[in-house]
């Protein structure tokens, strides 16, 4: 399944995430850590339900680019001030927004140069040796373009390796 109610797991026992500060950055980190890529988006407010246990994590705030909650600024393990109608959840949709789990097949395919239909923004590789290197090029205006490479850093590498699902 690609959404529910936020679980982790921390020194021995399972437990929920509070709500506080949880936002659609918290989110995306949750589907990279599950390894799903799609539309992330928080829920709050026991969406899926309320958990039983313990809250083992309160006051998340991820930038959005850690590749998991342990990297992300938040309360210490356990420290919390919520009961379980705050426990946290995620969609990580994969048929919503862009779609990128559909375009990464699609990509990863034999001739990754053909997409049915492309949203503004989705960036793809092409000309590479395999499916996980090439040229960078982003959908734009009902066109295909490349990326100059003025500023480009491994950073800008990281992110689009985790826009088509790679790690």
């Amino acid at each position: 399944s690609f959404e529910g109610r936020v679980e982790v797991y921390h020194d021995g026992k399972w437990g929920t995430i509070c709500d506080d500060q949880w936002d659609d950055r918290d989110a995306e980190v949750v589907c990279r850590q599950l390894g799903l890529s799609g539309n992330p988006k928080a829920l709050s407010w026991a969406h899926y339900g309320q958990g039983s246990g313990p809250i083992l994590l309160d006051e998340v705030e991820c930038s959005g680019n850690e590749l998991s909650l342990d990297q992300c600024k938040k309360s210490d393990w356990g420290q919390q001030n919520c009961d379980h109608i705050e426990d946290a959840g995620v969609s990580c949709d994969p048929f919503t927004g862009t779609d990128l789990q559909l375009y990464t097949s699609q990509m990863c395919s034999d001739s990754p140069y053909h997409a049915a239909s492309s949203a503004e923004g989705t960036v793809r590789l092409a000309g590479g040796r395999s499916p996980r290197e090439g040229r960078v090029e982003v959908y734009y205006n009902g066109d295909w373009g490349t990326v100059c490479d003025d500023g480009w850093t491994d950073l800008g590498a990281q992110v689009v390796c985790r826009q088509l699902g790679f790690r």
